[in-house]
């Protein structure tokens, strides 16, 4: 294949079948109009590496760099911003200048059917001594047709192999994946977002247990009309990652960069629509965490189980009302794929040394002291308390009503008889809380009876819900809410 020429159009017999690597290499190394540089620092020149082993690279790499040294770096790119040369910004510095320097040195020299692009890679892969966390941002500016303008796809990467070496073979795979997704799939990001796992998963047909993809962006003429919060959310779909994250401008956030030193209270449930008792739990919870303000942060968390409908699907609309609306009030939302709180946890834990406070309501803690929740784990229920409590994480509990209409707290909470005494340990240690606080008028207010309500615009719904949320749902027709044409 190497005596192919460049610009060839040839068509080779392994490009007929699903493309791996290499052939994806190839396949862009023969066409005759797409052209860049790729540079990569912090795991090796491993895209690179496939497309020069693929053959006909003369074609396709106009150039290739690894700028380790710092000073060195910072004279190509300019200081990496706060001193952090693994992020967002110093991407979006390499991607600025090398897409730069092709077209104000090649512009009007190659062929005028010529699609330029820079891929650029900053990561922090797994050292020679160093044991910690090995991620990476990633990205490719490129024209989707000839002198058109740039398009930006960019990704937040975690490499979950152990050794150095089989890093950088993901990391390798996964810059060939976007680069051909870049060209070949432009036009349905969807598909581009499941073909970043080619060639990384155990045979799955999406998602990998090598890479985690927890954010994603496109932006760019063409991508004018994707939904970012919609594609992300695919992520989690793809089995690509387990959770996705929101700021409070209704934009995607690496959870990182949300979550780093903070103490983090998260309140879950499926805010169908947030109502004065989501709000409640929200006030409540703060008040009985303490701390400086600053550094709590509120996070709406929702599981993929209350966001797919029929098991399979996701109401679009449905979803991002639900996004909208708990960013109005000012919170970060996370949607995640933990059905199980100890696994919440470590999540957190992740990115964050700081405490940990989860508000449950009276159904989930039931829910959470059922053995039956926990059958395949091979410590039981025990095992999920240990994982859950293990550190600085405390659970606060906010009242319900029980069978007989007497309001039920963490104090005269009755678990299930064989987890009894594992319940009175846990809250006579002061893990598992009564939440004090709580506002007596808002006890009894079900998401289950105002969705309806508001569906048909019955009288009182609006006072059910924070205001600023009645009138979103008022002006946007959020929920089903009748338009003025149907009223």
């Amino acid at each position: 294949m190497d005596d192919l020429p460049p610009g060839s159009h040839a068509t080779p017999a392994l490009l007929m079948e699903a493309p791996g690597a290499l052939q994806k290499a190839l396949a862009v190394n023969l066409h005759p109009a797409q052209y860049g540089s790729i540079v990569e620092i912090g795991a090796g020149q491993e895209t690179a590496r496939y497309f020069f082993r693929a053959g006909g690279a003369a074609g396709t790499v106009a150039k290739t760099m690894s700028a380790y040294d710092m000073t060195f770096s910072d004279a190509i790119y300019g200081r990496a911003p706060g001193g952090r040369y693994v992020s967002r910004a110093r991407l979006g510095r390499m991607l600025e200048h090398e897409f730069g320097l092709l077209i104000e040195r090649l512009e009007g020299r190659r062929e005028s059917e010529t699609t330029f692009f820079a891929y650029a890679a900053t990561v922090a892969a797994q050292g020679y001594k160093r044991r910690s966390e090995c991620h990476g941002w990633i990205g490719v500016r490129m024209q989707l047709v000839p002198g058109g303008p740039p398009h930006d796809i960019v990704l937040h990467v975690r490499m979950l192999d152990h050794d150095a070496r089989a890093q950088q073979e993901a990391l390798g795979i996964l810059g060939v994946n976007l680069i051909y997704g870049a060209f070949n799939h432009a036009d349905s990001p969807e598909r581009l977002i499941e073909s970043l796992a080619d060639d990384l998963s155990g045979g799955a047909a999406a998602g990998s247990d090598r890479i985690e993809i927890d954010m994603i962006e496109f932006s760019g003429p063409a991508f004018a009309l994707c939904e970012s919060r919609l594609l992300n959310l695919h992520l989690v779909r793809s089995w690509l990652t387990r959770a996705v994250m929101f700021n409070p401008d209704g934009h995607v956030i690496q959870p990182g960069e949300a979550l780093h030193r903070k103490d983090v209270l998260a309140v879950r449930s499926n805010f169908r629509p947030v109502t004065r008792r989501h709000e409640d739990m929200f006030v409540a919870g703060l008040a009985a965490f303490g701390g400086d303000a600053e550094d709590v942060l509120p996070v709406a968390e929702m599981t993929m189980a209350t966001v797919m409908e029929d098991g399979d699907r996701v109401d679009n609309a449905d979803f991002l009302a639900r996004v909208d609306t708990l960013t109005a009030l000012g919170y970060h939302v996370l949607v995640s794929d933990y059905l199980r709180y100890f696994r919440l946890r470590a999540f957190l834990r992740r990115y964050t040394q700081g405490r940990i406070g989860v508000v449950a309501r009276l159904d989930n803690l039931r829910d959470i002291f059922n053995p039956d929740f926990y059958s395949d784990l091979e410590g039981g229920i025990l095992e999920a308390f240990g994982r859950l409590f293990c550190d600085k994480t405390w659970m606060y509990v906010y009242p319900g009503r029980g069978a007989d209409g007497q309001l039920v707290t963490a104090d005269n909470f009755d678990p299930n008889p064989a987890v009894h005494h594992i319940y009175r340990h846990l809250h006579e240690a002061g893990r598992i809380l009564a939440l004090p606080g709580v506002n007596p008028a808002v006890l009894d207010i079900d998401w289950r009876a105002v969705l309806p309500a508001l569906r048909a615009n019955e009288p009182g719904w609006a006072k059910q819900v924070p205001p600023v949320v009645a009138e979103l749902i008022r002006n946007r027709g959020l929920f089903g809410f009748p338009s003025e044409a149907s009223r």
